[in-house]
């Protein structure tokens, strides 16, 4: 069904962003036209999903070009159901930058890039062309480069190096991947490839060509053994940065794989063993990270590469069941994540540090702050009926079918590490006693700020909470949400039909 209404989301980030620049140094304005625009793009995000729950997946032919020649933008569910979640931590992220950020780096323009990287998040989600998927993919990396470097310390710097560089050899291969589709099908549209891939008589040039794109996903995704530029990095920035990026930069690169296997590469043998092995590692890998540091922001980020892992089992497995599970975990992954790092955030301005050697007594302190902040951690853990449980059900119950016990143990081991991590957190921040803990430096703490800045502090971990709670409790919304998106993704012939206007032989 043609529809030009769903280029929308793209088109209000790229207003909201060119508007913002008119009031580079008006700060107090750029704050409250940033929350203007965050729930405006959830009412249209909102809207799309509606659209495409009831009438089935929407496209539109940029300058009427027909596909497969024009760029094709497609709104199926799982591109709107991103859509409107990273909605949603925009929303967060924009609130939390108005009370954390100092007013120097805003006037750096954190507010208009800051919607420019949701611009290209959006514009990855919604595109039906691996070209233009590539180029959303640039918008990204010079955003987010841009705000990882906003303030220009000494450590922001070294780590938007490492960032970039990866991010860089990433998009090489990336480009390599797209090159090596063209000269097999003489095609960009992922719906036509689907197609003319599966033409192909020489397999071994397919599968070299998944692997190619299986590296520069990996490497944007930061799976094992391409991960260590994620924890060397993603702690350096403010945590209102580091709160977008841990929750959605390397979740973009998990669509991607999920958009490009179940259309091109979906379910062929030597995928399918080769991401299994890279899910395993990559979970393990990930938590003995987490359990080496004592910095939260760095804990945080090995957390991050861990439960990248979880996701790639429902893809290696490519059956319905796993599938499910993948999709229900990228989407409470994605509010938990960014949550998380807004926590950490806050920990930072009520204690000066985020060594949690350093740290102690949260609890007795703030109460309700810290009840507040088991959310988002113990939701991380997947304790049930918490929304970190229910996937790892599907995970589980998908891998047993297909009897790979190596993801059965690597699920479970993965879990109980990340419990392990996550209750040694509580314990030494939250728990401890406090009295022999270093003296706070000289600065501005939580205590000392006006009632706006610590609302604006509280009020995004209370939203991000309250959405973790409902994915938890009003499970059986969600994964009625996931079936339908991993049926399509099984099956995905609704999606070729609708995009080549039933130039299916």
């Amino acid at each position: 069904m043609n529809n030009p209404f769903i280029v929308l989301p793209i088109i209000l980030q790229l207003v909201a962003a060119v508007v913002l620049m008119f009031f580079w140094f008006k700060i107090k304005i750029q704050k409250l036209l940033s929350i203007f625009f965050s729930i405006l793009a959830i009412g249209v995000a909102v809207f799309l999903l509606a659209e495409v729950w009831d009438n089935g997946i929407l496209i539109t032919q940029s300058g009427n070009w027909k596909a497969p020649f024009g760029i094709t933008f497609v709104a199926d569910l799982l591109g709107v159901t991103l859509v409107f979640v990273s909605s949603i931590a925009g929303l967060a992220v924009s609130i939390f930058a108005s009370g954390s950020m100092r007013e120097e780096r805003l006037k750096f323009g954190y507010y208009p890039v800051l919607h420019l990287l949701i611009m290209g998040l959006q514009g990855a989600f919604l595109t039906g062309d691996i070209f233009n998927l590539y180029v959303w993919f640039e918008v990204i990396i010079i955003s987010s480069f841009v705000l990882m470097t906003l303030g220009g310390k000494k450590a922001q710097l070294e780590g938007a190096i490492k960032y970039v560089s990866l991010n860089l050899l990433a998009s090489s291969f990336f480009l390599i991947g797209i090159g090596f589709l063209y000269g097999l099908t003489g095609t960009l549209n992922m719906a036509d490839l689907s197609l003319k891939v599966k033409e192909i008589e020489n397999i071994g040039l397919v599968n070299v060509t998944g692997g190619i794109l299986l590296v520069a996903f990996g490497i944007k995704s930061a799976i094992f053994p391409m991960y260590f530029w994620l924890p060397a990095s993603y702690h350096t920035p403010p945590p209102a940065v580091t709160a977008i990026f841990g929750g959605l930069l390397t979740k973009v690169g998990i669509y991607a794989m999920l958009r490009t296997f179940s259309l091109i590469f979906g379910g062929d043998e030597f995928m399918t063993v080769t991401i299994s092995i890279i899910a395993s590692l990559t979970i393990v890998g990930g938590a003995f990270g987490a359990m080496s540091h004592r910095h939260l922001s760095k804990i945080f980020g090995y957390l991050i590469i861990s439960h990248i892992g979880f996701m790639l089992v429902g893809i290696s497995i490519f059956t319905e069941v796993a599938l499910l599970g993948t999709v229900f975990y990228l989407i409470h992954d994605i509010i938990v994540k960014t949550n998380l790092f807004m926590v950490a955030g806050l920990v930072l301005k009520i204690n000066g540090t985020q060594d949690i050697k350093d740290l102690g007594g949260l609890y007795k302190s703030y109460p309700l702050l810290s009840l507040l902040m088991a959310i988002p951690l113990f939701s991380l853990v997947g304790i049930p009926p918490l929304s970190g449980f229910w996937a790892k059900v599907f995970f589980i119950e998908g891998a047993l079918a297909v009897q790979d016990y190596l993801l059965v143990g690597s699920v479970v081991l993965g879990s109980f590490l990340t419990l392990w991590v996550i209750g040694k957190v509580w314990s030494e921040v939250f728990w401890k006693t406090g009295e022999q803990l270093p003296k706070k430096a000289e600065g501005i703490y939580f205590d000392a700020l006006d009632r706006g800045k610590k609302w604006a502090f509280v009020s995004p971990l209370v939203l991000l909470s309250l959405v973790s709670l409902y994915i938890g409790f009003g499970a059986k919304h969600v994964i009625s949400l996931s079936q339908r998106i991993a049926a399509d993704l099984v099956d995905p012939s609704s999606y070729i039909q609708v995009v080549l206007q039933n130039q299916m032989p």
